[in-house]
């Protein structure tokens, strides 16, 4: 790992991308590895320490990995977990796209907040590549203190230990951008084109306590602008639509209406096809692929209604890749025509330094 600023060192951007994580395996070690980083971030459970770390490792850790780990077996691939397998690809289809935009050398990491690829790994990796800018665009799309902020704190813990720091620039949420919103309304018109117009289109996020959102966290409103703007793009009538959320977890209240409620709810009331897009994931995980597209559909069917269909999230399609492209160069269009090679300034910097006893 390179560890000190060089004189004169060739210019270079790096973009980094990061989303919540995944264990390595399906096995229950792994599992309860991914699950104790990622619920003991303060951000995530912001209970008295003390008290949560006997709970989490008195009873949590204990009992829910096994579980857990059935769940991602349902939907493991060949090529491990879809999370990590997707994520890759809109690295790499990134890079592809924002060569052509950028004058000078980038370098495009994907970091996983828990888990691997960290983002202490993720930043050495373009550290070693001498950038001196970077870009940080956290794959959430609405803001939420127990994302976006907590890969900010992640960032912040890794560079306390860097001497030379690039000029970093986050970007904070895109909940609202038009080529965001008109990503998803032509995935789910393109989805809807080949499997027809459902009863109800079911708009799922994930929830949070809600007593975050008392305390100041914008995710709620964020989610409910995604959700009306897009209606309003598919032209879809009030009662063609419901925004709900899911994953909650323990008994406290959490952000409502609840998704498997409602979903069981329209069941009984004689609702027979219902479609289900989740616009605040960038790429199917654990909680599209089997929370619901599986257990969802289950609960939907057996409370009498007649065709469920998941809606796959954006991953890697191009109108995601070019959005995701646009928001980088939106936010440093004053790096784009950097010159690529170390200037004639630079070359003589590099000798004055050296000359008053610089080692590198």
């Amino acid at each position: 790992m390179k560890t000190t600023f060089t004189h004169g060192q060739q210019s270079s951007t790096g973009i980094l991308i990061t989303n919540l994580g995944t264990p390595d395996s399906t096995s229950t070690s792994s599992v309860r590895r991914y699950l104790a980083e990622f619920l003991w971030d303060v951000r995530v459970i912001d209970k008295p320490r003390a008290l949560w770390w006997l709970i989490l490792h008195g009873v949590i850790l204990r009992l829910r990995p096994a579980k857990v780990a059935k769940n991602y077996a349902k939907i493991w691939s060949a090529e491990g977990s879809p999370l990590l397998a997707i994520s890759k690809q809109q690295r790499e289809k990134l890079y592809e796209m924002l060569q052509k935009s950028f004058n000078h050398p980038i370098h495009v990491e994907l970091a996983m907040r828990y888990g691997s690829p960290s983002i202490k790994n993720a930043l050495e990796n373009l550290q070693d590549k001498n950038i001196e800018r970077l870009i940080v665009l956290p794959l959430y799309p609405q803001f939420s203190a127990t994302t976006t902020a907590s890969t900010f704190d992640a960032i912040a813990e890794v560079f306390k230990n860097w001497q030379y720091l690039p000029e970093t620039r986050f970007i904070q949420h895109y909940h609202d951008k038009p080529e965001y919103i008109s990503a998803l309304a032509s995935s789910i018109r393109a989805f809807q084109k080949d499997h027809g117009q459902p009863d109800k289109l079911l708009l799922s996020f994930h929830s949070l306590p809600e007593r975050y959102l008392h305390a100041g966290d914008p995710y709620f409103c964020e989610c409910h602008k995604t959700a009306r703007l897009l209606a309003e793009t598919l032209e879809l009538a009030d009662d063609d639509w419901e925004i709900t959320f899911q994953s909650r977890f323990g008994p406290e209240k959490w952000l409502g209406p609840y998704t498997d409620e409602t979903l069981e709810n329209w069941g009984k009331e004689g609702v027979r096809f219902v479609q289900v897009a989740c616009p605040g994931f960038a790429a199917d995980c654990l909680e599209t692929l089997e929370e619901i597209a599986m257990q969802n559909r289950d609960n939907f069917l057996h409370a009498g209604g007649k065709r469920f269909e998941y809606i796959p999230a954006l991953n890697a399609e191009y109108s995601h890749i070019e959005m995701m492209a646009d928001l980088v160069t939106t936010t440093c269009q004053d790096w784009l025509e950097i010159s690529p090679t170390a200037s004639e300034d630079n070359k003589a910097s590099t000798k004055h330094a050296k000359a008053l006893g610089a080692q590198n």
